[in-house]
């Protein structure tokens, strides 16, 4: 049995359902809602690119690499981005929480929060897991601001971490959730979603 089976996550304003390929026509839409794939410092597909994309997070998830998701927008019923775990490891009872990325109209609503709240809480309260990281791109200081506004706790910089698709060499800030921080990280993130309404 996988550490991580197929599972869907409900919430109030947003669902993660298991990538399949038959989100292909919905994540092909989110992408071009601002032209995702053109952050440099960010890896999202472009419309053209999101067959073979799937094709991969689908293999990763056979080998129980990572499990990626479909991010559904309960109000409209539109695919509105991804996210996964990945760096699973069982063993240790760790996992990461990242590849997020949300159309440009989801941006900035309360559909991130929601669905860290249920990926955390997943991990943590279902999964059994010590500890949840969360890694960005050295440059990506928004995603920085929001990874510290969850609660994580920044570990350290990975230096020269990862090869990009266009040659670049990255360095990879690391934040991380333990198991007893969780009960805090959980009220703030309830908090956050409350207050929006």
């Amino acid at each position: 049995m996988a550490f991580v089976e197929p599972v869907t996550l409900q919430g109030r304003h947003a669902t993660l359902e298991p990538l399949a390929h038959g989100h292909a026509d919905g994540i092909r839409l989110a992408v071009a809602d601002g032209e995702l794939w053109k952050l440099w410092f960010t890896t999202v597909p472009s419309p053209d690119g999101v067959p073979a994309y799937i094709e991969q997070l689908l293999a990763q998830r056979e080998q129980e690499k990572a499990f990626a998701f479909a991010v559904r927008d309960n109000a409209s019923g539109k695919i509105v981005g991804s996210t996964r775990y990945l760096n699973i490891d069982a063993a240790n009872r760790r996992l990461e929480i990242g590849g997020t990325w949300y159309a440009q109209s989801a941006q900035r609503t309360g559909i991130n929060t929601e669905c860290k709240l249920m990926l955390l809480a997943h991990a943590f309260e279902t999964l059994g897991c010590i500890a949840v990281e969360f890694r960005t791109d050295w440059f990506n200081k928004r995603s920085q601001s929001a990874i510290e506004r969850i609660g994580a706790k920044r570990d350290g910089v990975l230096r020269n971490h990862m090869i990009m698709p266009d040659g670049r060499i990255r360095d990879s800030v690391v934040y991380s959730i333990i198991r007893n921080e969780w009960p805090g990280v959980k009220t703030n993130l309830q908090h956050k979603l409350n207050s929006r309404g």
